[in-house]
């Protein structure tokens, strides 16, 4: 076996971050970009400034590479897994969750000293999962949580480039009264918000909302106790990153000053004080995460109001970097 990471959909919105985040360390080095669709192969690209190409997806292009990594479609997913590569797969499209074997990853939310399994598939958690747990458990090792409710409102982009587009086109279409495509969403989401998709939206804003609810159930169950929060799910009009609209109940509630300084720290920066409370076009191509607008509840003297936001690409490729690190 090779110490090669082959990252099949090289091309996608996800895959692109993936490389990124991969050439800021040696392990840029190993990568092997390989097509998710046939009509990408050849297709010329880069890899920290180095000309790259996207390989055909078959078997020679994964069987013997140490790390797998899936960021294309389920269609590629599928094919490779079914080409039975000999190194660790790092899915980061959902396609191998319910392998019995498989194991959902997030060494952002992670405690130091997790033991994790590599012998089965290592399904990367839904971002806003990462995001919530890493917070949560954080807060919670200082002023124990009783309760919490999450408002997510989740961006184009994690539907990939078509919903980039879709959402693009749609915003065009409207200015100029024309008709509004809505093969993703199957919903007007231009200057828009939907608490559900059309029903022939190519994957349902529901079972979205469980995979998160699901992934931040297992991370939460290695960690100190935080509770189960309740979850929201919004399709939000926006382009890329996630926002977040937390309260959280405590035994005794802390200051917003207090709160601040229990989660500050590497992944979190936290935009306290004077400072502009943090938004999803700042925090594009960013790492971690930022909290801000931290702010009593008038109603209930033991809860506050948080506000968050992620750059969902990048937490999810930061996770799947930091996996393929552990194995190399």
């Amino acid at each position: 076996m090779s110490e090669t990471i082959a990252l099949v959909g090289g091309d996608t919105l996800l895959g692109r971050e993936v490389q990124d985040v991969l050439a800021e360390s040696s392990l840029g080095d190993r990568l092997r970009l390989v097509a998710a669709e046939a009509e990408e192969t050849g297709k010329l690209t880069e890899i920290d400034g180095a000309a790259a190409f996207l390989t055909k997806l078959e078997p020679d292009a994964v069987e013997d590479a140490a790390v797998v990594i899936l960021a294309g479609t389920h269609k590629s997913s599928t094919e490779v897994l079914d080409a039975k590569p000999s190194g660790l797969i790092v899915d980061l499209t959902y396609v191998t969750e319910d392998d019995p074997e498989a194991c959902v990853r997030a060494p952002l939310a992670e405690a130091p000293d997790y033991d994790a399994d590599l012998s089965g598939p290592q399904v990367v958690a839904h971002p806003a999962s990462t995001a919530i747990a890493v917070v949560l458990e954080r807060l919670h090792r200082t002023y124990p949580i009783s309760n919490a409710i999450v408002h997510i409102f989740e961006p184009a982009s994690e539907r990939g480039k078509p919903g980039i587009d879709e959402l693009q086109q749609q915003t065009v279409n409207l200015l100029s009264f024309q008709p509004l495509p809505k093969k993703v969403f199957d919903a007007q989401l231009s200057f828009n918000m939907l608490a559900q998709l059309g029903e022939e939206a190519a994957e349902p804003l529901q079972e979205i909302e469980e995979r998160i609810e699901r992934h931040l159930a297992t991370l939460l169950d290695r960690g100190d106790g935080v509770p189960m929060p309740s979850l929201r799910l919004i399709q939000s009009p926006v382009f890329h990153g996630y926002s977040f609209s937390l309260w959280i109940e405590f035994d005794e509630a802390p200051t917003p000053a207090e709160i601040e300084d229990a989660v500050m720290g590497d992944p979190i920066d936290v935009r306290g004080g004077s400072l502009e409370p943090p938004n999803n076009v700042a925090a594009a191509g960013q790492r971690g995460i930022s909290i801000g607008a931290v702010t009593p509840d008038r109603n209930n003297g033991n809860a506050v109001w948080m506000w968050m936001v992620a750059d969902n690409l990048r937490l999810s490729a930061d996770n799947a970097a930091m996996i393929a690190r552990a194995v190399l």
